[in-house]
């Protein structure tokens, strides 16, 4: 073969692999917009990641995730959403309401995939549950629905106390709807109930310190994003200010809080990275159910328990999912 033959059999050989590369169909690429922060939503993310491997997704292989973080500032969160939607992102995964609201406002056509804990009709992010109607869908884990029942579960264990207190987030967009529904949780126990404010850390011994002062018998904290952030955080502090108190998740009881009662987030995180590689692979959020999250799980810390001087009832005991000596 003449040396020019060669040569041009070369470069004809290396313009072709790069040709066939420019062909290939790009990435999919979803955008995750996170209320909070990663390390604390990284169990979250792991079975959210679980979810879309279950529809035949994993990242790095066959779609990519950018991830974008308001570490519970939610005045972030419509900066953070729209730049998702300039990076023309495929799916915008919406994790907690104050994400799914600024996600709704940034964009009416890219699909939103969202976990809630509140009503998204109400909300006006769907039109109905069963046909959402628009660019938007999701899960909702009911623990709105739930913080009064909260309140309930918590009067069962100590039916003497008269005062309770409630931790409520006013930087939340549902917080008066939140507030008003445990005030009439507690007229209906007979209880007499104080609302307490915090969106950040510094809030937080104040708030303590003024259960002390208010003598509350137990605290009810409320549904929020930021709260979710600081599970453990709170359960350390109620058990050091000798505070009997309810929140939604295991990792509060884990850190010494006394009980937890709400759905199950991990549970409610696989099923939205499922719808998020449903409609990756072609179905309209408009035509995908809104999913309730219905495994709801009670959790008690009867170390806890005995340190406050309180006897857990047996019918209590044999409700929970885990108790944790």
């Amino acid at each position: 073969m003449k040396r020019r033959e060669f040569v041009t059999l070369l470069g004809g050989g290396a313009v072709w692999p790069l040709a066939a590369r420019a062909q290939q169909p790009a990435m999919p690429v979803v955008g995750f917009l996170g209320s909070t922060s990663p390390d604390l939503y990284a169990h979250l993310v792991r079975a959210y990641r679980e979810g879309l491997g279950d529809v035949g997704y994993v990242e790095g292989r066959n779609v990519a995730i950018e991830f974008r973080w308001a570490e519970s500032q939610y005045e972030r969160l419509p900066a953070l959403a729209a730049d998702l939607v300039g990076r023309r992102v495929n799916v915008i995964t919406a994790a907690a309401f104050p994400a799914a609201v600024a996600a709704k406002a940034a964009t009416t056509t890219i699909p939103i995939v969202f976990s809630i804990g509140v009503d998204p009709v109400e909300l006006g992010l769907v039109a109905s549950l069963n046909r959402p109607g628009g660019n938007a869908t999701g899960v909702t884990n009911l623990n709105q629905e739930l913080t009064p029942k909260q309140l309930e579960v918590l009067r069962e264990l100590i039916p003497t106390a008269t005062v309770m207190a409630a931790l409520i987030n006013p930087t939340n967009p549902n917080a008066e709807a939140h507030t008003r529904d445990l005030h009439a949780a507690a007229r209906t126990l007979g209880l007499r109930l104080h609302s307490l404010h915090a969106s950040s850390e510094r809030d937080l011994d104040p708030v303590f310190e003024r259960l002390v002062q208010l003598r509350a018998e137990g605290l009810v904290i409320g549904s929020d994003a930021f709260f979710v952030s600081r599970s453990k955080q709170l359960g350390a502090l109620t058990l050091s200010r000798a505070v009997p108190a309810i929140y939604q998740f295991r990792e509060f009881v884990a850190g010494g809080g006394l009980l937890s009662y709400g759905s199950s987030i991990p549970d409610a995180y696989r099923q939205v990275g499922v719808y998020t590689g449903r409609i990756l692979r072609g179905e309209k959020p408009a035509d995908l159910p809104v999913q309730p999250s219905t495994k709801v799980e009670l959790f008690i810390n009867l170390k806890t328990a005995r340190a406050l001087g309180i006897e857990v009832p047996a019918t209590l005991l044999a409700r929970a999912d885990e108790v944790i000596e």
